[in-house]
């Protein structure tokens, strides 16, 4: 049997939900889709960074708050609020931006110098088999011993302990930047050499617009670990033998019984390595803008062993 409804039945028929709802639902990705997309990367850029620091912060506070005592002991740990008070004192004292000063400075020498020695001594090892047969060895010989254990030798071989730190941050800092150079050596393809051979290339020529432009993208990403690991031994070794220094009021503090001090030492570390880090990346990105991931805003990085 065929029902068939007048115009005014069908006016009362009931609406499916999904069909009023549809709208409602739809609005949202229509709003993201009107944002500019710039907007929206650089809105993403600032919130989600935000994401794991503000839930660590949270589970800080949580476990501090109510003295949580498990497997780990927190009712010793500062609180946010009291590290927040012992930064806010430490900014408006003088000697704290002279420690931020000092480890900043020791940190740029032994950084820079090992740059500067590591770039040139891994394009020698990687374009000169002589070189290879007579350095490489060597290089994977002193290159497992940690930085720090050269402290008491530095305490022997240097009149003083700055131009120890200074050295011991230049020895850490070596050899992520020159395995990585020789490594970007080794990867690049035969072809372009060849294929600037044969337009008449000479030897400075090739080495200047072929090879090293092609191994600045693995020369950056040692540079960029090497960052890393100078800020841990430079520190380590202010701790040690050092007078002044981030590390060395980090240390001072613990000694004095300072929780909320360290934690705000350890915060100013992670500050200055994270904007040594950032403008590593930076350069990297403006000598390597003709890669398609850096025109792009991509960070120019990739995993270093050793």
């Amino acid at each position: 049997m065929t029902i068939t409804l007048t115009r005014d039945q069908a006016a009362f028929e009931p609406t499916p939900a999904s069909s009023i709802w549809a709208p409602l639902l739809r609005s949202p990705a229509r709003i993201a889709g009107r944002i500019p997309t710039v907007v929206r990367r650089r809105a993403a850029a600032l919130v989600l960074p935000l994401i794991p620091i503000v839930t660590f912060v949270a589970l800080w506070q949580f476990l501090t708050a109510h003295n949580v005592v498990a497997w780990l002991r927190f009712n010793r740990m500062p609180t946010p609020m009291s590290v927040v008070d012992s930064l806010t004192s430490r900014i408006s004292s003088g000697g704290y931006y002279d420690d931020l000063l000092a480890s900043l400075q020791r940190i740029l020498l032994g950084f820079g110098l090992a740059a500067a020695v590591g770039i040139a001594l891994g394009i020698l090892i990687g374009r000169s088999q002589t070189a290879r047969m007579t350095l490489r060895p060597f290089i994977e010989i002193v290159r497992p011993i940690p930085a720090i254990a050269l402290v008491p030798l530095t305490i022997l071989l240097f009149p003083s302990s700055e131009q120890g730190i200074v050295f011991i941050t230049f020895f850490a800092a070596f050899f992520p930047v020159v395995v990585s150079t020789i490594h970007a050596m080794e990867s690049l393809p035969k072809v372009w050499e060849e294929a600037a051979k044969t337009m008449g290339a000479g030897r400075l020529s090739l080495l200047w617009h072929v090879v090293l432009p092609g191994a600045l993208p693995g020369i950056f990403a040692g540079l960029s670990v090497a960052m890393g690991v100078a800020w841990i031994c430079v520190v380590s070794a202010e701790m040690i033998s050092g007078q002044f220094g981030i590390g060395y009021y980090t240390w001072q503090a613990y000694g004095l019984l300072d929780y909320p001090g360290v934690v705000v030492g350890m915060i100013s570390i992670g500050a200055l390595g994270l904007i040594t880090a950032w403008a590593v990346e930076r350069v990297g990105r403006r000598v390597n803008r003709w890669l398609p991931r850096a025109s792009q805003g991509a960070p120019v990085s990739s995993t270093w062993t050793g």
